[in-house]
């Protein structure tokens, strides 16, 4: 018998054990967020279409772990209404489908909610469940471009870059029904209420970019790339490469560190004052000159451990490497992965990496199933109801 063949409820020990989320899988901060609920602990199942979707499954796709997948027809009215068995008995709903798709299919809230008043139901889109975009096609970019996020983003004058998906998807997306999925839980255990979370990815990343709104509101921020403190037009706040084309981080804001930052460089001497706006161009160029003067491994050496705020720029291949997150086990290898544990962590109720990412859509359906107390399995099976991979 393989794992997933005797798959079990409860096999979390993170603070979200016996919590159960029924998961509608879609693409990027849907899976993301069960991710995460998985690695807490919570019991989630993945209800998924007959032989996947694209950028959505496989062996290596590690947004898919710690839960089992099933594949399910929700076209047919017998798999909606095991979708709704499962959602009797679940805490929390996840799906990142458009506005309507899983009312047309008799999955919405209220159909829900008729089987299980307590349920939260999370969904989780780019524009939102209204709005004059909310029918509209989108990707991470198109989200973060209209929040005001994307703009300012980049170190070039001339137009903005994009830190691929990190920003919309996953931090103004999923890290945000994440959150949204937690308070309503906490507070259905209040009232004994459910309720809708509408994580939008616009709503998530303009809230994300709250002390950017700060600064301009105050006066104190140019919506000109690379002129202001923290975008890089700060000379000691900025990339710089290295003799073996790398490059080092500095961060060295305060003034005392500032002052670590130029003693270790060796040019405390000869440095401009950090202030002396008029003068950033010979401080940056001082800078720029000293880093390339020796290798990337060589100025780690200089400045790791130091409050000079410095840190070498890793590529992901080599960051699980670094002796902090060795010490840390930031990163592990499980089934042959290397992989992010579990965060944040916790004193008492540690989480721990428990089932990798299913190979293929259906391949866990009898089993998660059963363990989920679906009766006649083998009949759903035999109907096309439900597919066994």
């Amino acid at each position: 018998m393989t794992e997933t063949e005797t798959y079990e409820l409860g096999q979390g020990t993170g603070p979200l054990r016996g919590v159960k989320v029924v998961e509608i899988a879609g693409i990027g901060p849907g899976p993301h967020a069960c991710m995460i609920l998985a690695d807490l602990g919570a019991d989630v199942i993945r209800v998924e279409r007959p032989g996947g979707q694209v950028l959505a499954g496989g062996a290596q796709n590690l947004l898919n772990r710690g839960r089992p997948s099933v594949a399910m027809n929700l076209k047919d009215p017998e798999a909606v209404a095991t979708v709704l068995e499962l959602v009797r008995g679940a805490d929390v709903l996840v799906e990142g489908m458009r506005p309507g798709v899983t009312e047309r299919l008799g999955l919405g809230p209220e159909d829900c909610a008729a089987v299980n008043e307590r349920l939260v139901y999370g969904r989780m889109t780019g524009w939102g469940q209204d709005g004059p975009l909310a029918q509209a096609a989108g990707h991470d970019m198109n989200y973060i471009a209209i929040t005001g996020a994307l703009y300012g983003l980049g170190q070039d004058k001339s137009r903005p870059h994009f830190p691929t998906n990190l920003l919309g998807d996953f931090g103004g997306g999923s890290t945000y029904l994440v959150i949204g999925i937690l308070a309503a839980l906490l507070e259905a255990r209040l009232s004994g209420k459910g309720q809708v979370v509408d994580a939008a990815i616009v709503d998530g990343t303009a809230h994300l970019n709250a002390m950017t709104a700060a600064f301009v509101g105050a006066g104190t921020f140019s919506e000109e790339r690379a002129t202001n403190l923290l975008d890089g037009g700060s000379p000691f706040y900025d990339i710089y490469e290295t003799s073996d084309g790398r490059h080092m981080s500095v961060g060295a804001l305060e003034p005392q560190f500032f002052d670590a930052f130029v003693t270790l460089l060796g040019v405390k001497d000869v440095v401009p004052g950090q202030f002396e706006l008029e003068r950033y161009d010979e401080m940056r160029a001082l800078f720029a000159d000293t880093f390339r003067t020796r290798t990337q491994a060589e100025w780690v050496e200089v400045f790791e451990g130091t409050d000079a705020c410095v840190a070498g720029i890793l590529p992901l291949s080599e960051a699980a490497k670094h002796p902090h997150l060795q010490a840390r086990e930031v990163f592990v290898t499980k089934d042959d992965l290397l992989q992010p544990m579990p965060a944040p962590r916790f004193s008492r109720t540690a989480p721990t990496l428990t089932t990798p990412p299913s190979p293929e859509a259906g391949a866990d359906t009898r089993a998660a199933l059963a363990a989920w107390g679906i009766g006649d399995v083998d009949g759903l099976v035999a109907r096309g109801v439900a597919v066994q991979a």
